[in-house]
């Protein structure tokens, strides 16, 4: 198993080329099931999570190669329409292939998903969604079975906003033989990309970027090839590491307005933040002023870079508050942040950070994808060596990590333990 060691308080500067975006490319991958052909998914990032997914519509059928490029599916020979528990259980957005098995066969086995160790994310809005739009559903030992051969299409109307479930909706729908409206769906840019791509394959898709979609019915669908937006997590994580550990860090081939609650919060702290077309780029201004934080759905700020806020108001030059109104238990990453030496107090689903000068390195060990990220942060910022355990879990979301930071000068190698 390896470990990242690092020896921190070395300067970052440079540029960043950030990767195609793990949350849009799964689902793409996904669609792709939805109708028999050969795809071309461009800037697809090398992730744990992405081969899993390869796996996965192996298994269903689909020869799937990963070229200098991106990924060549073929789906032509799908015929399986079941995902195993042994794959499904190590990553949650394995099921997003029961709305486009739904759709192409009208059938569907798929186990209860796995995934990071953190938060209460059930499975029911996908479900409902299924029925809604005119399938019958099971719970089989331990598997979810799908059933309708002519799904109706149908209203769905969220409870709460969803990026998997407003997916997986969207990928049955687009199957079916009425018109589907979606209320409350999410609008983050991973659901406008999955949108943008099933309407280059034939889909009516309608409201795209809105909270409500309407999927007409009756269109002639065809594979089709789509370049994947760039992973606004990613740019995020290393423009906090800038705004810890800079110096001067500029991310590349991104999409500025995707980051805009991000980059409000980072200017509030006190740095530079130059935008372009397709650049940021932040200057540390000296220690950073606490800003205090509120998770929200998209436009607000991410769930996902919570824990990557967390570790840079941890050297703030003062108080804040981090809220995650989105998973009230995505938190593990306080007590290894406590271990480099924050002052960080939980409280019910937010915390109370109070800024530390300095932080000092440890051994730690990683829970999930973004604690993961804010540990190499903490790391990065901390005086001494910081060994970081479990790194695989950081494989799942950030494509060659070490490598990237390294060449912005920080001192980060990955060792076998």
């Amino acid at each position: 198993m390896d470990k990242l060691v690092i020896h921190g308080g070395r300067s970052l500067n440079g540029v960043v080329q950030i990767s195609g975006a793990k949350n849009a490319v799964l689902p793409i991958m996904a669609s792709t099931i939805i109708v028999p052909g050969t795809y071309r998914i461009r800037r697809v990032p090398d992730l744990r999570d992405t081969r899993t997914m390869i796996r996965l519509l192996e298994i269903i059928g689909c020869t799937v190669q990963f070229e200098k490029e991106g990924l060549v599916i073929d789906s032509t020979a799908c015929n399986n329409p079941e995902a195993p528990y042994e794959l499904v259980k190590t990553m949650r957005a394995s099921f997003y292939v029961l709305g486009p098995l739904l759709s192409r066969f009208g059938y569907a086995k798929v186990s209860m998903p796995g995934g990071c160790a953190w938060g209460p994310r059930p499975i029911n809005f996908h479900v409902d969604a299924m029925e809604k739009i005119g399938a019958e559903t099971e719970l089989v030992d331990g598997y979810i079975v799908a059933k309708g051969e002519r799904l109706s299409g149908g209203r769905l109307e969220f409870e709460v906003s969803s990026v998997g479930a407003t997916g997986n909706a969207i990928m049955a729908a687009v199957g079916a033989v009425g018109d589907t409206i979606i209320c409350n769906a999410a609008m983050e840019p991973e659901i406008t990309c999955l949108c943008d791509f099933l309407n280059s394959m034939g889909a009516r898709i309608s409201g795209i970027g809105t909270s409500e979609l309407r999927i007409g019915c009756g269109s002639t669908m065809n594979a089709a090839d789509v370049d994947v937006i760039p992973d606004r997590i990613e740019a995020a994580t290393f423009l906090i590491a800038g705004a810890m550990s800079g110096g001067s860090v500029s991310v590349d081939s991104i999409i500025p307005e995707h980051l805009s609650s991000v980059l409000a919060m980072l200017e509030l702290t006190g740095n530079k933040i130059d935008i372009g077309d397709t650049r940021v780029t932040i200057t540390k201004r000296g220690r950073p002023k606490p800003v205090s934080i509120e998770t929200g759905i998209y436009p607000g700020f991410p769930t996902d870079v919570q824990a990557q806020w967390m570790a840079l108001m941890s050297i703030a030059d003062g108080e804040s508050t981090i809220t995650d109104t989105i998973y009230h238990d995505r938190f593990t990453h306080i007590a290894e942040l406590n271990r480099l030496g924050s002052d960080i107090k939980l409280r019910q689903n937010g915390a109370t950070v109070k800024g530390k000068d300095h932080l000092r390195g440890a051994p730690v060990m990683s829970t999930d994808i973004r604690a993961s990220a804010s540990l190499i942060l903490a790391g990065l910022a901390a005086e001494g060596r910081t060994d970081i355990s479990r790194v695989y879990h950081i494989d799942r979301g950030y494509q060659e990590v070490e490598k990237k930071f390294e060449s912005l000068g920080a001192d980060i190698k990955r060792v076998r333990e």
